[in-house]
């Protein structure tokens, strides 16, 4: 389990204006902004979970993981996971625990991936039963049999990110934290990296902290979400209880051969081009089928289409619910 009480972290950033005179003055008088990245955020996560840690850039989300990770420690509030602190029992934590900063690599960069996940090996202490296990089935899951005896740097980014998540398993951890994993894949890699996740969730019970901008991953691997900004808990709950939250909100894309575009109440101009028109349907005004009707009456359509929002569209809602 997962324990996080009243965490508060502070970081201290030194600020100066531009120019030269303003560098050798600040050599001199150096002047400081105190940034509160976090600030009393608690939360509980069950073993098993897969929860999506969301919010804007800046927010606290990675600070949030690195107090997780033992990376950083706070300077007030409790962390305690599976029985221990983090920053206090690092050694015992990281054999629990995996990583994978999308920005960051584990991979050594100039020697073949295989022998990067044989360094991890020794360091790990990883029994040579349960690493050959480990390695062959991580290997053929994540469809890198073609890739593991070549560097890191010449992979592409999507092959690259395939072997980080197995270097971050092969130890077995019990928890699994995910920063940012599917950033620049393309859909095919994408796909295959959460389709992996979540077997990996299924079949070994393992906890997932899944961390990204990408709603998509959110909708495709979790069922709860824990929103941040400005370094507070703003919203910790079901991601289907948020869809409900907004299935009010409609939109409907019309296409058009001629005439002219007719809004009645209810109904908002997203955006419109030459024969092409994105409204907005405020459900508890009007319904989707008097909507339509009342689009269609001054308009020979060619093609009509009905969609709820979409995750990014709640999240930017929530955004601009908590001003953030």
């Amino acid at each position: 389990m997962i324990e996080l009480q009243a965490i508060c972290k502070t970081f201290k950033v030194s600020k100066r204006n531009a120019g030269f005179k303003e560098a050798l003055t600040a050599m001199l008088t150096k002047e400081y902004d105190y940034i509160k990245a976090l600030d009393n955020v608690s939360f509980k996560i069950n073993d098993g979970e897969m929860v999506g840690y969301i919010g804007p850039n800046g927010a606290g989300k990675s600070s949030t993981i690195k107090i997780m990770c033992g990376i950083l420690s706070p300077e007030s509030g409790s962390c305690v996971i599976n029985g221990r602190v983090p920053w206090k029992d690092r050694i015992k934590h990281v054999n629990e625990i995996g990583v994978v900063f999308g920005q960051r690599s584990q991979l050594w960069w100039d020697v073949p991936v295989v022998d990067s996940f044989e360094l991890l090996r020794d360091i790990y202490k990883i029994d040579e039963k349960v690493y050959k296990g480990n390695f062959e089935k991580l290997v053929t899951l994540l469809h890198i049999e073609e890739i593991i005896r070549t560097p890191a740097r010449q992979l592409s980014l999507g092959q690259r990110m395939r072997c980080e998540i197995a270097a971050s398993l092969l130890h077995s951890p019990r928890i699994l934290f995910l920063d940012e994993p599917t950033i620049g894949l393309d859909a095919v890699s994408k796909i295959a990296v959460r389709s992996f996740i979540e077997k990996l969730n299924k079949e070994e019970k393992t906890t997932v902290i899944l961390t990204t901008h990408d709603m998509q991953d959110i909708e495709a691997l979790t069922k709860r979400i824990i929103l941040i900004g400005k370094g507070k808990i703003l919203l910790d709950g079901d991601l289907e209880a948020l869809k409900r939250r907004y299935k009010g909100q409609k939109k409907i894309t019309v296409e058009y051969a001629s005439g002219s575009l007719y809004l009645s109440d209810g109904l908002s101009l997203v955006n419109s081009l030459q024969g092409r028109a994105v409204i907005a349907v405020d459900t508890n005004v009007i319904s989707v089928s008097d909507a339509i009707a009342a689009i269609s009456k001054n308009l020979e359509v060619t093609d009509i289409s009905v969609a709820g929002a979409t995750a990014e569209e709640m999240v930017v809602s929530l955004y601009e619910e908590y001003h953030i």
